[in-house]
């Protein structure tokens, strides 16, 4: 009885993770199939820009990001709701359109010989990397917090 149990309680793990495997896997999408956020954001920051191909994360429960890549080399990453996460210029100047003013000004004016190639937005914080290698830390409303190493 006691082995059944083990045997019962093995195999229920093994299908979720199976079933995780199956449930949780990226799907290649059209841009057309990004949320309306993103689409905007699209549109506004990187006019012109095509997109390469677009992948969505899928968990379980549902979508939890999409990651699109343009046709010049830049990653662009957003949440569930459509909303930019990070953007990867891949050493690429990023547009500044949506950086925060705090952030772009403090780079600028700290580091006038650079630009910023790399933006992360998180829950309490940003994070932009500069084309000298630099990452700088910001809170969440753009004030300069510390130079990362």
């Amino acid at each position: 009885m006691k082995n059944a149990k083990k045997i019962t309680g093995i195999l229920i793990v093994m299908f979720l993770c199976i079933g995780g495997l199956i449930f949780g896997q990226d799907r290649v999408i059209s841009a057309n199939q990004l949320p309306k956020t993103s689409k905007t954001f699209l549109t506004t920051h990187f006019k012109g820009v095509p997109v390469s191909s677009a992948i969505e994360d899928r968990a379980i429960y549902g979508v939890d990001e999409y990651k699109v890549y343009l046709r010049n080399g830049m990653k662009i990453e957003f949440d569930s709701q459509g909303n930019w996460k990070e953007v990867d210029g891949k050493h690429q100047k990023l547009p500044y359109s949506f950086i925060p003013a705090s952030i772009r000004n403090y780079s600028t004016r700290n580091f006038p010989n650079t630009y910023i190639i790399k933006i992360e937005k998180k829950r309490w914080s940003y994070k932009a990397e500069l084309s000298n290698g630099l990452e700088l830390e910001f809170d969440r409303n753009g004030n300069f917090k510390k130079i990362d190493d």
